[in-house]
């Protein structure tokens, strides 16, 4: 509780006056009498003994009243964050190269789809030296010969990252490639389609792809998709991952059967990558191991910034002319209580405290 207006205390001085002026004992005419000791001797009624109380209850009043006037409140602050988010659509290689040993995690070698499972979940759920993008639309799309959306963009990351967790690199040879530009158009389609979805049009589209290869299937090139997404205000960041020249690449030994690793020469298309970005307005990263990979998800989070807006406010209960609550009880205003105690008062004076002169 707080008060807007505290110098009205100083009135309480004036209360020990108030007090005296009422209950100092009044000069009356008397009558003279040879002795009271008859009328000393009488026991004093009810009445008698309650007429102290229109003072008391004047003296109460006027104490509610300079309360009142010192205008107590009770502030409760609240804050409204009005959040303004980015849409991102996470666009992820799954093709059979992505199984080169060429990242490491925690100290061991790992492929390529694991390093970025693990760099990704981060970058959107948060870990390390990244925030996580708790305010954002995000969506996967995870692409080898074709492209398959595995979440919409959506609030639900843990939804998310269990999705791109299950993401594995293909086996078929029949469903290997890598479609690069059916991919891109994938992800500009539903970006494109949240503002039929959403109540407020989305600020900012931004499409996250990484890839290891170069185009060689789908139906549509990726310059081809990029311009569809200049169109459309969306922007392209692009990575390409992996070591340059070549890559420890594991390949089942034809005469034993077991699992061996083979150096095979490795190519990303680098040029086109790097005019997707331009072309849209993003940026080309290349990631050559884990920590690069990460530094790059870390200044892709600081180029693209949500916007929040907190608003803080204080709602006042004025106690003065407003009921408020005590331990679960309801209190009335001061100033309503200081008008039941005058006009108990008055009522008292006029009926059965009434002084007879």
């Amino acid at each position: 509780m707080m008060f807007s207006s505290p110098w009205y205390f100083l009135l309480l001085l004036l209360l020990p006056l108030v007090a005296w002026r009422l209950f100092a004992p009044r000069r009356k005419s008397a009558v003279r009498f040879s002795s009271l000791n008859l009328a000393r001797q009488l026991t004093p009624t009810l009445r008698q003994r309650a007429a102290w109380l229109p003072s008391a209850l004047t003296i109460g009043a006027v104490l509610a009243i300079i309360v009142g006037l010192a205008q107590p409140r009770e502030g409760r602050e609240q804050t409204v964050t009005d959040t303004e988010g980015i849409a991102i659509e996470m666009v992820v290689d799954r093709s059979g190269s992505m199984q080169a040993m060429d990242f490491q995690v925690d100290g061991e070698h790992v492929d390529r789809l694991t390093a970025i499972k693990n760099v990704v979940g981060k970058f959107v759920t948060g870990g390390d030296e990244l925030k996580g993008r708790f305010s954002d639309l995000v969506g996967l799309i995870a692409f080898a010969g074709y492209a398959d959306g595995e979440t919409p963009p959506t609030l639900d990351h843990a939804y998310l990252v269990s999705q791109l967790n299950n993401t594995e690199i293909v086996t078929n040879r029949s469903e290997d490639g890598t479609a690069i530009g059916d991919a891109i158009s994938l992800a500009v389609e539903k970006l494109n389609a949240l503002d039929a979805r959403q109540k407020e049009k989305v600020k900012s589209k931004i499409v996250i792809l990484l890839t290891d290869g170069e185009n060689n299937a789908g139906q549509l090139e990726p310059i081809q998709a990029a311009e569809l997404a200049e169109t459309m205000g969306i922007k392209i960041y692009t990575i390409g991952v992996g070591t340059k020249g070549q890559a420890p690449m594991p390949v089942q030994d034809p005469f034993s059967g077991r699992t061996v690793i083979q150096w095979v020469p490795v190519s990303i298309d680098e040029d086109t990558l790097t005019k997707v970005a331009d072309i849209t307005h993003g940026k080309y990263f290349r990631a050559t191991d884990t920590d690069s990979l990460e530094k790059i998800y870390s200044e892709i989070d600081q180029l693209e910034k949500t916007k929040v807006d907190a608003s803080h406010f204080v709602d006042y209960r004025e106690l003065a002319i407003q009921p408020y609550a005590v331990n679960g009880f309801s209190v009335p205003p001061i100033l309503w209580i200081a008008f039941v105690l005058l006009a108990a008062r008055l009522l008292l004076q006029q009926t059965w405290l009434r002084e007879m002169t």
